[in-house]
């Protein structure tokens, strides 16, 4: 009886070692995923306010007459979904306030295709991604290799 316990105490202090193992290497990996959903939600939403705002007039054009975001004057929309893109996605290129920036852009998201009925498939299938990603985000944060970590980082060695 004491020999079975022994081995299965032998066999769980393995076990368990495998498991930390394995959950520290888990880390990195993922940290790695997290970047790189950050810098493509970036590079879609940047570009996408970038466009906005060096065509103003055809912004401006298009809330009025093709997009028909819910309850907002179309200039006052024309400015959020711009400057949605552009902030959202800048702090999500730093990491910094993650969550929340994914949060946002996410809604930013649900609102174009909300407000545009005819949205190709094709394109909707691109949507889909963002807020699939931008829900990532959102669930995990901005990972190790973001301004959040050091902030955490900053304010956990104040205490």
């Amino acid at each position: 009886m004491a020999a079975t316990t022994t081995a299965g105490k032998r066999l769980r202090a393995r076990l368990s070692g495998w498991i930390e193992a394995w959950l520290r290497l888990e880390v990195w990996p993922q940290a790695l995923v997290l970047l790189g959903a950050r810098l493509y939600l970036f590079d879609v939403f940047f570009k996408s306010g970038l466009t906005k705002v060096r065509d103003w007039d055809a912004t401006l054009f298009l809330f009025n007459e093709e997009y028909h975001v819910p309850v907002l004057p179309p200039e006052l929309a024309a400015w959020m979904g711009a400057g949605g893109e552009l902030g959202f996605s800048a702090l999500l290129a730093l990491g910094l306030l993650s969550r929340p920036a994914a949060v946002g852009l996410f809604f930013v998201n649900a609102m174009a295709v909300i407000s545009y009925p005819d949205l190709a498939p094709a394109a909707l299938k691109d949507h889909y991604l963002w807020g699939a990603l931008a829900v990532v985000v959102a669930g995990f944060g901005g990972g190790r290799l973001s301004v959040d970590l050091l902030v955490w980082r900053h304010w956990l060695t104040r205490a």
